[in-house]
Formats: structure tokens, sequence, C-alpha cells
């Protein structure tokens, strides 16, 4: 189910986390040649991605809302 990103936070290893509009987290790691996403290094980068539809597993799950 896609889910838009609403706001961003880095976790306890200081990689940047998309905050979902259903309340679900999910890692936005830019890691060459695996996961190529150049926007999540900068502020403006993710700034331009608010809005954007990630496809979130936890929601197809029915896992409960993450917390920080």
């Amino acid at each position: 189910m896609k889910q838009p990103i609403t706001g961003y936070h880095k976790d306890d290893e200081d990689h940047w986390v998309a905050e979902l509009a259903c309340g679900h987290f999910q890692h936005v790691r830019h890691t060459p040649p695996w996961v190529v996403r150049p926007w999540v290094t900068s502020v403006e980068g993710r700034a331009s991605m608010l809005g954007f539809e990630l496809e979130c597993v936890k929601c197809e799950t029915g896992a409960p809302r993450d917390s920080v």
C-alpha cells in the first residue's frame, strides 16, 4: 500500500528514516549501487520528496504505528 512521506528523522545509527502518513517509518538510505537515493543526502532533496508515496509493507501486514 502506497503512503506519502510526511517527514523525516534520523535513527540511532544516523540513518534517515521517512515518516509516512499512515504512522509507519521506513529507512530511506542512499547506498549505491544497491539503493540509489541521492535526494536523501540534502535538506533540499528530502524536502522535495515530501508527499512522495513509498510502498508501506507494514500497512500490508497490519503492523501497529511506529513511534520515535
